[in-house]
């Protein structure tokens, strides 16, 4: 395979209408302009397509080359640039002389658009043989007065010089461009002079940017910019100077153009960790959040401040509440990820301010005219959850205020706000009564079955005194409505005795037989599936919903009458926990047999519903069993049923509290990346320090450095092996050439360093390294031909984009000439599996985000457990450890020995893309496991890679 030449020009070329040559020809030897234009562009999209057309070059050079309009002078310019300029053997073609005398006039046209032109041209020729009579013509230009000219002359004499007979042809050009800068006054001329220098006489550009410090803030944006590239390339190299370059970077923070605002930020965190660097970084970060309008623009700025914030997170701590102001976007992404860093940076410093900022977004939630309101008032719900964990003392400002959102029509929303409640009435007892109060006066407004379901558990744990009791029992009996549920007519009309007269004509049909149920398999906590019957949920306004209930204070009776017993399972709980406790505190008398008795009857009433057939569906034998266990509970009481009932639920509520606090305290410390002071800790004395005429920041950044030096940061070993382990051999040993192969993932590219000797006594002439892929894996650009030397080595780049979370597969050959062999030798290489461990990594979601996501994801790839390994959760691990995935299951649910296991994992990849795998597991008497990996994803590649991955890696 010949090395593909590179192209500097690309147009889009319509295939189904090909000009023909004869025509292109006719049309450029007549003298209509606007035919030959079209002809020479006729003629560049064939050139550029494959075609070769040189019957075309005479005429061109007979015909256009004399013309004098600009368009055809700027196409033959065009032309020139993509016509091979020499012969197989690489010397120049003889034609290509006459090319040059007219190159010459172009650059002594009294015209300047020509000559700019003409110099664009030669920046982009490569053949030093046309160009070496051009130079004069070139450096003349420098001089001219129009700066369009004067700034194409300085790019051509960068590109000549760069040339690999540059500096013969042109010895003197940095000297010639120092000289122009300094004189020029045009600001993108000043540019591309001062890159020049940069790029090719990189001391003569230090120098002249330190004789012109204090004139550094007044240049313009685009030579602003050279100049931070500029100190990033000094500073690499040498460290030790970067203290004066640092002092020019913070005078460029406050600079007109946010593009280098942004970049002086950028720089100064990727050359100084002095405090006060970091702090003008940060601060300039701020400013762009605020002042830019582009959605983009912000997310990528709070992705720098994600990074500040892991590596300077006391800095970031001073910062919290410009960070907060993000929220004014309308934007969720920007809501979420501006949230995310601001509840990594709570201390009990700023707490107050946070969550005072966070009410009041949560208030600004209630306005109905902005979009999306509901997700957002959940995302606000969940850091104020978050922040009431961490500092129990903020907790009594608002848990009030969320109540209220308990009736919130965003069912996710209001569920969020009930978890909040019930963590907080166990972690926080000083906010219990005022809580219980709070939500027995709103429980009405409540419209959500899952919602009333948390709100009666809460009621049933935490109402302690006998008031409160006997408060719970008479909400409880109002929500439910007067008995019974339902009546028969005289004409067999089933109605709601509650309704009035005009409603009982359309109870029927709103309450009864407009609830719609389904039966449908669900996925559980623990990952495994059951089959639920149950109505679908929909909140919705309270008149809507209790159309059948007397008031809109009977709220459980509506969703009752929907066929909804799971909640009636509930409520029988709630109630008999309540009688249980009022019978605790009072004794047996009349006032709690009465409750006992109006419990039974209104549980006896919720048996009859779901036995009769007004309903689509009948009640589930679950729910059944459980309000039949509350009937025969109440009846007949024993100390061991009231010890489960009022006492180990709760505890085993504590449990899981401090379980959770437990994993996040754990996930905490292994994330944190600053350790405490350790007895042989440095101690840095920087007062002691010579200062040697330095600034404060100068000697902040000598300062970390030490400790960087001291501490190990600056010393690179462990990567080292890491690299030693990531070589891959793609030749035997035996093979005339060896070649191996180091790969570098880095998100959506590949780098292939492969490493190429020759094992021969022979040169090796046009060696080429071919590769191809399979998958979403697309080559750059493919490597060039080589000459190797006797025993010579190459090492030789490929360059590979990744579009997806796929195993993919390079493969490919090494193909070379010898002098003594005539045909071409090829040596085939060993494949080269990408790994999808590269683009995944853990991540953490909870359980409804999960269980929504298995639902909704459409690729299942089931894998049997097939392994030697004999202890599940000893399996479990070694499938978290080779996939790199995350076990969500808490380890408290995966306690005890009963020879089952179900656990779900997730893991993100760098695309965005969602794994989700659930591991059941079950130990046959002979020791054997058996069971399924289930995995999912919205896209197919991932869900089989990861399917490949698991049966490669499942025995040990």
């Amino acid at each position: 395979m010949a090395a593909e030449k590179s192209c500097s020009l690309l147009i889009h070329f319509d295939k189904g209408t090909p000009a023909m040559a004869n025509e292109i020809k006719e049309a450029l030897e007549g003298n209509d302009v606007s035919r030959k234009v079209d002809a020479m562009k006729k003629a560049i999209m064939l050139l550029l397509n494959g075609e070769t057309v040189p019957q075309l070059f005479i005429s061109i050079v007979r015909y256009v080359l004399p013309s004098e309009d600009h368009t055809i002078q700027k196409l033959l310019l065009l032309y020139l640039e993509i016509i091979d300029k020499t012969d197989s053997s690489g010397k120049i073609l003889p034609e290509m002389i006459l090319i040059c005398n007219n190159l010459r006039n172009n650059l002594q046209h009294p015209n300047e658009y020509i000559r700019g032109v003409t110099l664009r041209f030669l920046s982009r020729l490569n053949e030093a043989e046309l160009i070496e009579p051009l130079i004069p013509s070139v450096l003349a230009n420098l001089e001219h007065r129009h700066v369009f000219v004067r700034r194409n002359a300085i790019l051509a004499i960068m590109s000549i010089y760069k040339l690999p007979q540059g500096e013969q042809l042109l010895g003197d050009a940095p000297e010639l461009i120092e000289k122009a800068l300094s004189t020029e006054q045009d600001l993108s001329a000043r540019r591309n002079a001062f890159l020049m220098l940069f790029m090719c006489a990189q001391e003569r550009a230090v120098n002249f940017l330190l004789n012109h410090l204090d004139n550094v803030p007044n240049w313009g944006d685009l030579l602003q910019m050279v100049v931070l590239e500029l100190i990033r390339k000094v500073c690499r190299t040498k460290p030790s100077e970067k203290g004066k370059y640092i002092k020019i970077i913070i005078s460029l923070l406050n600079s007109s153009s946010t593009a280098v605002m942004y970049e002086c930020a950028a720089t100064l965190v990727s050359l100084s960790s002095a405090p006060t660097a970091i702090r003008a970084a940060a601060n300039t970060y701020c400013q762009l959040l605020l002042s830019q309008s582009d959605n983009n623009v912000k997310l990528i700025i709070l992705d720098r401040l994600q990074e500040l914030k892991a590596s300077h997170r006391e800095v970031m701590v001073e910062m919290i509440m410009d960070v907060l102001r993000a929220l004014s976007s309308p934007n969720l992404d920007i809501k979420r990820k501006t949230l995310d860093i601001a509840l990594e940076l709570i201390t009990p410093r700023n707490i107050d301010e946070v969550v005072m900022t966070l009410k009041k977004e949560v208030v600004k939630t209630q306005n109905k005219e902005l979009e999306k309101n509901g997700e957002y008032r959940q995302m606000l719900v969940q850091a104020i959850h978050s922040c009431a964990l961490k500092f129990p003392e903020v907790a009594s400002t608002v848990a009030h205020l969320l109540m209220d959102f308990l009736g919130d029509t965003n069912v996710a929303s209001a569920m969020d706000v009930a978890y909040f409640v019930r963590e907080i009435t166990e972690t926080n007892p000083k906010l219990r009564e005022s809580v219980i109060a709070k939500l027995l006066d709103i429980f009405y407004q409540i419209r959500s079955s899952k919602v009333c379901s948390c709100a009666l558990w809460i009621i049933g744990e935490y109402c302690l005194s006998q008031q409160e009791v006997e408060s719970g029992i008479s909400t409880i009996k109002q929500s439910l409505g007067d008995l019974p549920f339902f009546t028969v007519t005289e004409d067999g009309e089933v109605v709601d005795p509650t309704a009035t007269k005009s409603q009982g004509q359309t109870n029927k049909a709103s309450v009864f037989a407009a609830s719609t149920s389904s039966r449908r398999p669900a996925v559980l906590a623990d990952g495994t599936y059951a089959t639920q019957s149950a109505t679908s949920e929909i909140a919705m306004a309270a008149p809507a919903l209790a159309m059948g209930a007397a008031s809109t204070t009977a709220n459980l009776r509506a969703v009752l009458l929907t066929g909804d017993f799971f909640l009636g399972a509930v409520v029988a709980c709630t109630l008999t926990k309540l009688v249980l406790r009022l019978e605790y505190i009072e004794g047996p008398t009349i006032s709690v047999n009465k409750a006992v008795a109006d419990a039974l009857l209104l549980m006896s009433s919720m048996l009859t519903l779901g036995q009769s057939t007004v309903l689509p569906h009948p009640i589930d034998d679950d729910s059944f069993d459980r309000i039949s266990l509350c009937i025969r509970l109440l009846s007949s009481p024993t100390d061991m049923m009231r010890q489960v009932w009022l006492k180990n639920c709760r505890e085993s509520f504590v449990k899981m509290i401090v379980d959770k606090q437990h994993r996040e305290t754990e996930e905490t410390k292994a994330n944190a990346q600053i350790a405490n002071a350790q007895p042989d800790d440095l101690i840095d004395f920087y007062h002691l320090k010579s200062r040697k005429g330095m600034s404060q920041l100068e000697l902040e950044d000598e300062v970390q450095d030490d400790l960087k030096r001291a501490t190990g940061e600056f010393t690179k070993d462990g990567d080292n092996i890491r690299k030693l382990n990531r070589i891959l051999q793609l030749t035997g040993f035996s093979d005339p050439v060896y070649a191996e192969a180091y790969v570098t993932v880095h998100q959506y590219d590949i780098v292939l360093d492969v490493t190429v000797i020759n094992r021969t006594n022979e040169t090796l002439q046009n060696l080429c390294l071919e590769l191809a892929t399979m998958g979403d894996l697309k080559l750059v650009e493919r490597p060039q031909n080589y000459t190797l030397a006797p025993e010579a080595s190459k090492q030789i780049k490929a360059n590979i984009k990744v579009s997806s979370t796929e195993t993919g597969v390079i493969f490919g050959n090494i193909v070379y000439e010898t002098t003594s062999v005539l045909d071409r030798n090829v040596v085939v290489l060993n494949d080269i599996h990408i790994d999808i461990m590269d683009y995944i990594s853990p991540a953490t979601c909870a359980d409804a985000a999960f269980r929504n996501m298995w639902a909704e994801f459409e690729w299942e790839n089931k894998v049997a457990v097939n392994t030697n390994i004999q202890d599940e959760k000893e399996f479990l691990n070694h499938i978290v450890m080779s996939t790199n995935m995350k076990c969500l299951t808490p380890p408290s649910a995966l306690e005890g020995d009963c020879g089952y296991l179900a656990a779900n994992l997730y893991a993100k990849s760098v695309f965005g893309e969602d794994a989700l795998v659930n591991i059941s597991l079950e130990k046959q008497n002979d020791g054997k496991l058996t069971g399924f990996i289930r995995i999912r994803s919205k896209t197919q590649g991932i869900a089989l890679s990861l399917g490949d991955k698991i049966t490669l890696k499942q025995k040990k």
